[in-house]
């Protein structure tokens, strides 16, 4: 574990909070849910706030749900009044909401942290600001300023939402030159952000965790592969990397993480470009899909690291007990949008953990659990993709 040069103040009787508070969790998904089994492990209670229909993945957990729209003040009082304290999983969240917690109870990580993490194009100034190493990029707002972004940055490069941008939504390769007007009239944001194509030879991604103390953990970096924009499989240990990089790239989450006076679990997700230079492309405000590893493979999870940060507990160790490989399960694997697939094969191997987020409905790109093999990467890899293919043939035949 390491620690930051800047510390916040060190947890006293007043934000330390034993087992029996109440832990209040913004959003019902499954980072909630895997959140929520934490909480309810260590001995707190947990209150889920959702727009979503009852029950929610997390809400099936939790001690208590609240179903209400995010702009309900009468349903926003009745969650601080329940509550000791409130973290979030996911971050496209009104901040008039978050506002309203926070005169009440505090909130982590804090409204100035998510603005900035929600935004690419404030996520990209705040990376610009701070010197912190990033594809170049150009903010557009009309399909002339999107011509001048192209002709600066050259072919290909790739065209981002300015908000609400999440697994490949919210974003279009551009690969040669077009009618810009009418591009950025089908593409139908006010605001986006036109960044440069790096022709990488990796990605990966660091998870961490920093207290209100100010105390920063690290999980191992991750090594990540996407299919259609959406992360598939998350390698660990990273088989493209070596202990100087892992250690820069940590170092550069310690300086995201110390500039936003972050509290709770994040990540940061980077390419490593073909010099060997590494770019920070994303950072999540949260726990991360590509984080998973750490629930079977970690002495102390994502999650109960989230926990013990906002509940002013010490962090947990997060050293790496198995290398292990992650394989996130999408809808696309459902026989039909209520049958999951036979898991018999899964279920079957010694060394594999099956998650699954309670999703009463199977879509094409929805997640809808993952499953992690221990053991030596390689082979590891090998067991998961032999299992992700006979899942795959179920669909098929």
């Amino acid at each position: 574990m390491t620690h930051s040069s800047a510390q916040s103040d060190a947890p006293t009787k007043t934000n330390l909070l034993q087992p029996g508070k109440t832990i209040g969790i913004v959003g019902g998904g499954q980072l909630g849910r895997m959140l929520t089994r934490e909480v309810r492990r260590m001995g707190y209670r947990a209150v889920i706030f959702t727009d979503e229909y009852p029950p929610s993945p997390a809400g099936q957990l939790a001690d208590r749900e609240i179903n209400a729209p995010y702009y309900d003040p009468e349903a926003t009082a009745e969650f601080v009044r329940e509550i000791d304290v409130a973290t979030l999983e996911f971050e496209n969240i009104p901040a008039e909401f978050l506002t309203a917690v926070a005169q009440r109870v505090p909130v982590y990580p804090s409204q100035h942290a998510l603005t900035i993490c929600q935004n690419r194009e404030k996520e990209k100034n705040f990376l610009r600001n701070h010197s912190i190493p990033h594809a170049d990029f150009r903010v557009v707002d009309s399909g002339v300023s999107l011509g001048t972004a192209v002709d600066e940055l050259g072919l290909p490069c790739i065209l981002k939402t300015a908000a609400f941008g999440y697994d490949g939504k919210g974003q279009r390769k551009i690969t040669q030159a077009e009618d810009w007007d009418t591009v950025w009239r089908e593409f139908g944001a006010s605001r986006g952000v036109v960044e440069q194509w790096i022709d990488y030879q990796c990605e990966v991604s660091v998870v961490c965790a920093r207290s209100i103390a100010g105390d920063i953990s690290h999980f191992p970096l991750a090594e990540n592969i996407h299919v259609n924009q959406i992360l598939d499989t998350t390698i660990v240990p990273a088989r493209c990397t070596d202990g100087e990089l892992e250690k820069k790239a940590q170092a550069l989450a310690t300086e995201i993480a110390v500039a936003l006076d972050f509290v709770g679990t994040f990540c940061v997700e980077l390419f490593i470009a073909q010099d060997g230079t590494l770019l920070v492309n994303e950072m999540a405000p949260r726990p991360h899909n590509s984080g998973h590893f750490t629930i079977d493979a970690c002495r102390t999870n994502q999650f109960e690291q989230q926990l013990r940060a906002v509940a002013g507990l010490p962090l947990g160790d997060p050293a790496l007990q198995s290398g292990v490989v992650m394989k996130n399960l999408l809808g696309d694997l459902w026989l039909s949008p209520t049958e999951a697939p036979d898991w018999s094969s899964v279920l079957a191997e010694p060394n594999t953990k099956l998650h699954l987020y309670g999703k009463r409905v199977g879509r094409p790109g929805r997640k809808m659990g993952h499953f992690c093999v221990l053991g030596e990467p390689e082979t590891a890899l090998k067991t998961a993709d032999r299992l992700f293919t006979e899942l795959l043939a179920q669909r098929r035949s």
